[in-house]
């Protein structure tokens, strides 16, 4: 594995852990807890291996709503007020991820 999905994938699970923070002071379900963390893990993949030309923070902010996408359809149905919430840590903590990425990997 390569320097850059490497330290996407470390970066990923820090905002991962970052996220279960506030998820387990709530007592959520650990169904829930596992798919915010994957959401971060993958999003530093995404962020790693993504061709973008744009900026390091709206990069991760983009990875990171595109990942949580699918899930917002499920999360909203049922309590769509949960969503904002949701959504700005992840335009906060995409954001980090994008814009610590860049820093650490100057390409």
């Amino acid at each position: 594995m390569g320097k850059k999905i490497t330290t996407g994938l470390l970066i990923g699970a820090i905002a991962g852990g970052i996220d279960l923070v506030p998820m387990l002071l709530q007592k959520l379900t650990w169904d829930a807890n596992l798919s915010a963390f994957f959401l971060w893990v993958v999003t530093g993949f995404m962020v790693a291996t993504s061709n973008l030309k744009i900026n390091a923070a709206l990069k991760g902010a983009v990875m990171a709503l595109l990942c949580l996408l699918p899930g917002s359809f499920i999360i909203g149905w049922k309590e769509p007020l949960s969503l904002i919430p949701i959504l700005i840590m992840t335009i906060v903590l995409g954001s980090l991820v994008g814009f610590i990425f860049h820093k650490l990997i100057r390409d």
